[in-house]
């Protein structure tokens, strides 16, 4: 479950096909890292994005990366969560998104930097309606990143079941 200041998410994980990615979320959300974060990159359309910054763009501090399991043939389709990370496909840490809308050039293609996709490890079983209201929020540039809300996105706490 994430809890944000928008309201209630709730994710089923994909144990079986990211078992890595599953775990290294869960790490995350046991230690609290997720509490105080916020949704900093929300594009309607694509995708919104949260668990590595404070509302004042402070990047937190995160444990060492993982290996990318986006070979897994889970496709980013709508409402399914997957790891962010940067062009180096096995730099995943804290960061995630849900897609808003079926993302198929996300999805894992070769073993290359510009074709290793993004690994999926679970989708929204309840809360798609608050999902659809975040995509939606007026955003602006801060601190040169682009796509932030104009109001914060709290991520409160994210909860393990």
């Amino acid at each position: 479950m994430i809890r944000t200041s928008a309201g209630e998410i709730e994710v089923d994980f994909f144990c079986d096909g990211a078992p890595a990615t599953v775990k290294n979320f869960a790490t995350y959300a046991r230690s609290g890292h997720f509490e105080g974060t916020i949704f900093h990159r929300v594009m309607n359309g694509f995708m919104i994005q949260g668990g590595g910054f404070t509302p004042d763009m402070r990047e937190k501090p995160t444990r060492a990366p993982i290996r990318n399991e986006a070979t897994n043939r889970l496709g980013n389709l709508r409402g399914t969560i997957a790891m962010a990370r940067t062009p180096d496909p096995h730099s995943a840490s804290s960061q995630f998104f849900i897609n808003v809308a079926d993302n198929p050039m996300l999805d894992h293609r070769s073993p290359t930097f510009d074709g290793f996709g993004y690994c999926v490890f679970g989708r929204v079983s309840r809360g798609m309606d608050i999902v659809d209201r975040i995509k939606t929020v007026p955003t602006t540039t801060v601190a040169g990143h682009e796509n932030v809300p104009v109001q914060p996105i709290l991520i409160e706490k994210v909860e393990i079941k």
